[in-house]
């Protein structure tokens, strides 16, 4: 079974409901997904090479994302993630860049094969936003698949 990751960092809980949809979403796909929030401590010991795909997600507060998610973000860096599929969220009141930075990274600093863009959302109690969060879980997903078919399939 295809494995999925998804970490975020959130302030008001907003970020991590909307972790928790999109692992709806991927779970309705026939992916096993694993929800950490970037503070854990387990994250240190985590073998990214064990999961097909990284998704990752901060809320914006002031700006910026989460010192959490930067951090990780570094941290990241010297793992080999070039090739998996990522994706990139986050919560927000006014202006929503933390998720647009992190797609950045993940697709220019870590060379990784994201899906469309990114999901912001304002809050996920919405039914909108909670189709939404699905959709993006499901696109991952459809990415992954994607992916393994043209490693499996000759030139």
């Amino acid at each position: 079974m295809k494995k999925a990751l998804i970490i975020y960092a959130t302030r008001t809980q907003n970020t991590k409901g909307i972790a928790e949809l999109i692992a709806e979403g991927l779970r309705m796909s026939g992916v096993e997904a694993k929800l950490l929030n970037a503070s854990d401590k387990e994250i240190e010991d985590l073998n990214f090479e064990e999961y097909d795909a990284l998704v990752l997600g901060s809320a914006t507060y002031h700006g910026e994302m989460m010192q959490s998610m930067k951090t990780l973000l570094f941290k990241l860096e010297k793992d080999n993630l070039e090739g998996k599929v990522g994706g990139a969220f986050g919560a927000f009141g006014w202006s929503g860049e933390a998720p647009d930075r992190i797609f950045d990274t993940m697709a220019n600093v870590f060379n990784m094969k994201m899906v469309r863009g990114t999901l912001r959302l304002k809050s996920p109690k919405l039914q909108e936003a909670i189709q939404m969060a699905r959709e993006y879980g499901k696109e991952i997903a459809q990415k992954m698949n994607e992916q393994e078919t043209n490693m499996t399939d000759p030139l």
